[in-house]
């Protein structure tokens, strides 16, 4: 097929490389423009645009594709189908109606559990025991259109949002190679209306711990939120951030330190297991206590 593929962050570059390996030919890669970065904020061009580039492919940024110019550009492609994943901006109906055969859009949900933002994030800190990825026709609302393919995987108990980031981009990389090669045999399944969630993007003011609520709770915030923004607490008036954990036996007020690096909680306990310093790179619970004193009791 003639593809348009749009997306910008890592996420979305396993599903470029699968739809170039598999034959298709992208006659433009649409992705989020330059941003500033780094120390000297230069302008850094994102992982899609990067890899769009590296294989020789046309990229476009616009700002948005509510502008009559950017909507004609599109349209003048005569794209078979356009592959979005992550892009980052939203579709006009003019856009979505553009390609001969719309336009699919892979999700990492099983919908319609988890439409927007931050599926991923909010499944784990949800305490979902699976999810998944979605290929869906997309149409004007927010995730709601028709689904062609679904693919389940089970959520690892001590699974960190950037692992499961990770395996559900390979995994939708496979299932959107597959919905393309089954296209014209393909049924839309309507989305049930009976469990919609929405997943809102990840605030900030979400990551500090609190050590009063159970610690399945706990563990599910602090991988839900690895490695970023990176759920945190204060120790010795140092921010820490805390990467990956898992739920242990022990009991006593919440925020005392056990041992180690687990401490109680409401109930139950959480190990530690990875962390972060201010200004150094994250590691091993056992390499950061080495600098660290814990003290006896974390707010």
């Amino acid at each position: 097929m003639r593809v348009v593929f749009m997306g910008t962050p890592d996420f979305s570059v396993p599903v470029l490389d699968a739809l170039v390996d598999a034959g298709h030919e992208v006659v433009a890669v649409y992705c989020q423009p330059p941003r500033p970065a780094g120390r000297g904020k230069k302008d850094r061009p994102s992982p899609v645009q990067q890899r769009a580039e590296a294989l020789g492919l046309p990229v476009r940024h616009p700002v948005s594709l509510r502008d009559p110019d950017a909507q004609s550009e599109f349209a003048a492609l005569n794209a078979d189908i356009a592959v979005v994943v992550a892009y980052g901006l939203i579709l006009p109906q003019v856009v979505l109606d553009a390609p001969r055969h719309g336009c699919l859009n892979i999700h990492a949900s099983l919908l319609p559990r988890w439409r927007g933002a931050a599926p991923i994030h909010r499944a784990i800190m949800a305490g979902d025991a699976q999810t998944g990825v979605c290929i869906m026709q997309m149409e004007a609302g927010l995730d709601t259109g028709p689904v062609l393919l679904t693919e389940a995987t089970e959520i690892g108990t001590e699974e960190t949002t950037g692992q499961l980031h990770d395996r559900l981009s390979q995994m939708g990389a496979r299932l959107i190679v597959r919905a393309l090669a089954e296209y014209p045999t393909l049924t839309p399944q309507v989305q049930p209306d009976e469990g919609v969630t929405y997943a809102a993007k990840i605030d900030k003011s979400e990551a500090r711990v609190d050590w009063s609520k159970p610690a399945a709770e706990v563990d599910a915030l602090i991988r839900g939120l690895s490695p970023f923004p990176g759920a945190w607490c204060e120790v010795a008036g140092e921010r820490v951030k805390l990467l990956a954990s898992r739920t242990v036996p022990g009991q006593a007020a919440a925020g005392r330190v056990l041992d180690g690096f687990t401490i109680a909680c409401g109930s139950g306990a959480v190990e530690i297991t990875h962390a972060q310093r201010q200004g150094k790179k994250a590691m091993p619970a056992d390499d950061v206590l080495r600098g660290l004193e814990l003290g006896d009791q974390l707010d």
